[in-house]
């Protein structure tokens, strides 16, 4: 019968029949109540009152008994702390046992129990077992430094455990080396001191690689993982243990070849970069990255992520390999052969795969601008195909080749036009509008384009409703004599019936530009922009470099630093970097020595964490001094925005000059802080409904007074009792409003009785930024 049986009884009364058969004298009965205590345990039963008699059954010669016995020590140690101190003497004593296996048992065991009342009695067991006779005795030690080191570091570094552990660098059997190793790397992960006494040094280095072809596939990776951490002294040993890695490239365990490609990218910064040797080295790393792809996919992805790290430091390595990575490698030698490839992928049944397609044209038009034209011509092709995703991915990728090639390939706008109507997702709308808006000048009917699109404004995602406001101020600005309408009517939808903050500050910010200055709106709405690139993947040089150390972990896979996502890492683990050569000092780099890495980077558009995001109105500077004069008059002689605007936020009527220079705001002089005679108070609103707050109605608004924001607020008692006790409390807003007066409501307040009351406001308080859903650049 299998152990199984244990699992399936929930008997009353349990804990005292296991109590019982654990002080059985027959070893059978001691062995089957320490099994059904384990199950029990397992399946999440408080079993903790058994401790000693659990504890008692140590004393045993049975090798499965003793397992059984130390799961559950290990388990339960926590919350019986004295308990706990009562297995020490076991403990000693099993360090001592003719049976290694029993000996590692122990040993182990030790270091997994975290109490700090046994870990004093533990180093000598420890001290004994670093230096027993048998090597799985050893490298069981050898894992338990590591694991007492995280109970009490200063403890084994008071110990000398350290040195001993070093020692074992030394040991004859690969196995141990290993488990010293992976120990070893675990304490300098954590510890600066030991970082220092643990430092490797040209001999170690040796001992590790002699032992390198003898360990395990896991031994290996740990091995060539702390190689990765030494820097040679110079080129000649930077080399030498290259020759001694590069064999490890064509192992079968992917984590050993991406662990030797670490190595071999790392003290490549050493070598002579035109030496026949490092010519030979990237002929040798090329084939196991291919092998890689050949795998399951979830080790493909993890592949992928670091040969693309690799490709960015060293293009030349896969050049060779140009069908497997057809786009990354593209250049103006290959690019006929890379076309004919892609535009046959791009009729393919596999949506995704064509979408993939289409947009790696678009690349390699941006990345190879001699190409550019066939690649135009290429998705002109496909789009009239007609087939709905492709003509939707091939406007999107056109959109940034526009933006690449500037007035030179508007001719294709025509065709692009044609398939308006067959557009349905977000991105290809958007960037449809983006084309009309940018070049509205050569399109004749491009206001009834853009009316299209206005007509299901509130429908759209958010995205193509940001495009569509610029775009149709952009068309005003170009054409403002016939379509003041149409402007007038997208920024009322944007400022007036959106709930989104982004698409509301755009249209107060177009807004202000149009009223108040149309010369500068110009300026800001139609300012050049700057070239796009095909590179905007690439990846920060000094994160690249530190990446490099970090191959086949999760930090080339999230190309992020381990500081950024491995709590604690930031303040204890050692930053690494690429070493740097004798004769150009440390992480410098000369054309001399790598042509390809200091040749000049295309001009990359800022990545999002860069972009000028549109934050909080009131805390912009928007309060400029004002001319005096109305300003009601462009430099063209013409009011660009006329009445019609002043009436969408301020309730309309005719427009009056106004000296304080604030002509052409209504609604808006309020927003932006400047004086004016009147305000506009919005209506009352129910804030809070009496069957919400236990009969507690509160109506208000904000207004002005004197300079000072002010809510207006009506507190009824619905209830059946007399209301007391009111108090109010703001909590942190982007306004940064904030009590600025006593609140002043009649106390009690009568049942069906309300007060009314004004409550002063500060702006003084605590800021609370936007989170945005979208964030976008000013064009």
């Amino acid at each position: 019968m299998t152990d199984a049986k244990y699992f399936t009884t929930t008997k009353k009364g349990e804990i005292f029949e296991l109590k019982a058969e654990l002080n059985n004298e027959k070893k059978e009965k001691k062995k089957e109540a320490v099994k059904k205590v384990i199950a029990s345990m397992t399946v999440g039963k408080d079993v903790s009152s058994l401790f000693p008699d659990v504890i008692n059954c140590m004393q045993t010669d049975n090798l499965e008994l003793k397992k059984l016995v130390y799961l559950y020590l290990m388990n339960y140690a926590k919350t019986q702390p004295d308990m706990a101190i009562m297995a020490v003497n076991t403990f000693v004593k099993d360090c001592d046992d003719s049976n290694p296996l029993i000996r590692a048992l122990a040993v182990r065991t030790m270091g997994c129990i975290r109490v700090d009342k046994i870990t004093d009695y533990f180093c000598e067991p420890l001290r004994k077992c670093l230096k027993d006779e048998d090597p799985y005795v050893r490298k069981t030690a050898a894992v338990s430094v590591a694991k007492l080191h995280d109970i009490n570091g200063q403890l084994v570094e008071d110990q000398g455990f350290l040195d001993l552990l070093k020692d074992l660098l030394s040991d004859s059997n690969p196995m141990v080396v290993a488990n010293a190793v992976a120990a070893i790397g675990e304490i300098m992960e954590t510890s600066a001191t030991a970082r220092d006494m643990l430092e490797f040094n040209q001999q170690t280095v040796n001992k590790l690689l002699t032992a390198l072809n003898e360990c395990t596939e896991w031994g290996q990776v740990f091995i060539l993982d702390s190689i990765s951490t030494y820097n040679p002294k110079d080129e000649r040993e930077a080399q030498s243990i290259i020759e001694r890695v590069t064999p490890r490239l064509a192992h079968a365990n992917a984590s050993v070849v991406l662990s030797s490609v670490k190595v071999v990218m790392k003290y490549l910064e050493l070598l002579d970069q035109t030496s026949d040797f490092v010519t030979s080295l990237f002929k040798k790393l090329s084939p196991p990255l291919v092998t890689l792809l050949s795998t399951e996919p979830e080790l493909q992805y993890v592949a992928l992520r670091n040969i693309n790290i690799v490709v960015q430091k060293r293009p030349d390595v896969l050049k060779q390999d140009l069908k497997v990575f057809f786009v990354k490698l593209t250049n103006q030698a290959n690019i006929e052969q890379v076309l004919a490839e892609l535009k046959e992928y791009a009729t393919e049944v596999d949506v995704d795969f064509v979408r993939k397609s289409v947009r790696a044209i678009g690349r390699c038009a941006i990345k190879v601008d001699t190409a550019a034209e066939k690649c135009v011509s290429t998705l002109l092709d496909l789009i009239q195909t007609k087939v709905n995703y492709v003509v939707q991915e091939a406007i999107v990728v056109i959109k940034d080749i526009f933006r690449k090639y500037p007035n030179k390939y508007e001719s294709v706008i025509a065709t692009l036009c044609e398939n308006l109507d067959t557009l349905d997702e977000p991105e290809a709308r958007a960037s449809m509008i983006w084309i009309i808006g940018e070049y509205a000048e050569r399109i004749d009917n491009a206001d009834e384009l853009l009316e299209s699109f206005l007509e299901g404004f509130q429908d759209e995602n958010t995205m193509v409703q940001l495009q569509l406001l610029t775009a149709i101020v952009k068309l005003f600005l170009k054409r403002p004599n016939d379509t003041q309408e149409l402007v007038q009517q997208v920024l009322a939808l944007a400022t007036q019936e959106s709930d989104n903050p982004d698409l509301r500050d755009r249209g107060y910010i177009y807004w202000r530009l149009l009223s108040t200055d149309p010369a500068a709106a110009k300026e800001v709405v139609l300012a050049e922009k700057p070239l796009i690139s095909e590179e905007t993947d690439l990846i920060e040089p000094t994160l690249l470099d530190e990446l490099i150390c970090h191959i086949s972990s999760l930090a080339s896979v999230y190309h992020k630093p381990p500081s950024a996502f491995v709590e604690g890492r930031a303040a204890y683990g050692a930053r690494r970097a690429l070493p740097g050569r004798a004769n150009t000092g440390e992480g410098e780099t000369t054309a001399t020595e790598e042509p390809s890495l200091v040749a000049q980077q295309p001009t990359v558009i800022p990545g999002q964490d860069s972009l000028i995001i549109t934050d909080d109105l009131l805390n912009m500077n928007l309060g400029g001094p004002m001319s005096t004069a109305p300003q009601t008059q462009t430099s063209a002689g013409m009011d660009l925005l006329g009445d019609g605007l002043d009436s969408l936020l301020a309730g309309g009527g005719v427009a009056q000059p106004d000296l304080s220079g604030n002509a052409g705001f209504g609604g808006l002089s309020d927003i932006f802080g400047f004086h004016s005679s009147t305000f506009f108070t919005p209506p009352a609103e129910t804030w809070l409904l009496a069957k919400n707050a236990k009969g507690l109605e509160l109506n208000g608004t904000f207004s002005r007074k004197n300079n000072q924001v002010v809510m207006e607020v009506s507190v009824t008692n619905k209830a059946m009792q007399p209301m007391a006790g009111f108090a109010i409390q703001f909590n942190k807003n982007s306004f940064g409003l904030a009590p600025g007066g006593a609140l002043q409501v009649r106390t009690p307040l009568p049942p069906n009785q309300s007060s009314n009351f004004s409550f002063p406001l500060s702006t003084q308080g605590a800021v609370m930024k936007w989170i945005h859903l979208t964030t976008y650049r000013l064009p």
